[in-house]
């Protein structure tokens, strides 16, 4: 069944908000809006976890072999001096030592191999001698080795019970291995959230068109369908919604019937050609969140019923940074994720800024280099207009500077976010 949202999700009472207050209405106003499906396990990694794995029993299931070689009951071995035992046995990964084997006796064993019964160390092949005597096999084990060398243990893995992994997390290829070892063929994870983008105003033109003076070629549709895929969600491109408020109310209310998310980029002021506000206002709730951030001061939050509309600002670099900053942890919790924020790396600085304005985070395009002392450190990309799309390629990520900072001196320590903590970091 599909899930609900609140009606009052995006609630608050300020025009203007902090980063920090924007980011705490989103956290405790979303919930999952997606249901859960069956998942191929080698289906499973980038996706959302819907319920929790528990080991159905002890991983390995059995005690065996680390190495090939010799396995052997440490009781029978003289740890100071060595010992020679007959080898009476052959366990090969895969196949059980059926027969009991005699005291003193040793067994040819290989890795993965369950440990025959009775026996609990492992001497390397590489360690030892062998002879044959009469037909049989001996091998002579030095000294020096101690009680379950050599040998993993049943359950040191996991053990049966234990949660390995829990519901809500992003899955790895590690954790999709993980799975797979407790026997898992599916797993229970979230569908992904279906987001409609539609780029709007009447100077957009799609790249391969004719470029009339005054327009410019959409930037935005192919970079939010490669930020909206990489956390986690489907993107459907609704095309560029034109600067006539009928047409934009029309394709907004239609599009909430179909999806999730409805994300715009541009038009989200309250200037005469900014349609999408006007539109919000007619057809749902609109939460106009003038946040104190730069850049991307002006951005639209609302519902439109059981659909969530996120507009963006139009400038290229406001909308990559707008994005990272609400939108990505925002699709992540409607997808059943959990809420998390991006790591902040504290790095020296490797420039100055002599003036910053108060009031106000911002958030720098930084990239990472040396300092004078050849230690990690942060740069900063020179220019910080919202439409150079080139310092985004020179990017690692965002800079974070807080309300109160007034300026930055070289070797001040920064919050750095790299790209890398939304799956978009340089390769």
């Amino acid at each position: 069944m599909t899930r609900k949202l609140r009606d009052d999700c995006f609630l608050h009472d300020s025009e203007r908000l902090t980063h920090a207050e924007a980011i705490a209405i989103l956290r405790e106003g979303l919930a999952t809006v997606v249901d859960a499906e069956q998942v191929p396990v080698d289906e499973a990694p980038a996706r959302i976890l819907a319920e929790d794995i528990i080991a159905p029993r002890n991983i390995p299931a059995h005690d065996n072999a680390a190495v090939d070689g010799y396995a052997f009951a440490f009781a029978d071995y003289d740890a100071s001096g060595g010992s020679t035992f007959k080898v009476s046995a052959r366990a090969a990964a895969g196949h059980t030592v059926s027969d009991p084997i005699g005291q003193g006796s040793a067994a040819r064993i290989f890795t993965g191999a369950a440990m025959p019964d009775g026996m609990d160390s492992v001497v390397m092949q590489e360690d030892t001698d062998t002879q044959t005597r009469d037909g049989d096999i001996w091998v002579t084990i030095p000294g020096g080795l101690k009680q379950g060398a050599n040998c993993r243990l049943a359950g040191e893995d996991v053990r049966q019970g234990a949660v390995m992994l829990a519901a809500g997390c992003r899955l790895r290829p590690q954790d999709a291995a993980s799975a797979a070892a407790a026997g898992k063929a599916t797993i229970s994870c979230y569908k992904k959230p279906l987001v409609g983008v539609f780029s709007t105003g009447d100077e957009i033109v799609r790249p391969g068109e004719t470029l009339a003076p005054g327009q410019v070629y959409d930037a935005n549709a192919p970079m939010l369908r490669g930020l909206i895929e990489a956390a986690g969600a489907n993107c459907i491109d609704l095309g560029v919604l034109p600067d006539e408020p009928q047409a934009v109310q029309a394709s907004l209310r239609d599009a909430a019937s179909l999806y999730n998310v409805v994300i715009t980029s541009g038009g989200a002021s309250r200037g005469e050609e900014d349609h999408v506000v006007e539109a919000l206002d007619a057809l749902g709730s609109l939460n106009m969140w003038q946040i104190a951030v730069k850049p991307g001061r002006p951005m639209a939050f609302g519902q439109i019923g059981d659909c969530v509309h996120m507009g963006l600002p139009g400038n290229p670099v406001a909308v990559f940074v707008c994005f990272l900053l609400y939108v990505h942890p925002v699709l992540v919790r409607l997808g059943g994720g959990a809420w998390t924020e991006p790591t902040r790396y504290p790095l020296k600085s490797a420039f100055s800024v002599s003036k910053k304005k108060t009031g106000r985070r911002e958030f720098w395009r930084g990239f990472l280099t040396k300092d004078k002392d050849g230690k990690l450190a942060v740069g900063k990309f020179e220019r910080d207009g919202s439409g150079l799309i080139s310092g985004l390629c020179e990017a690692d990520g965002l800079i974070e500077v807080g309300e109160d900072v007034t300026g930055v001196n070289e070797g001040d320590e920064l919050a750095f976010i790299p790209f890398t903590e939304f799956g978009i970091g340089r390769t």
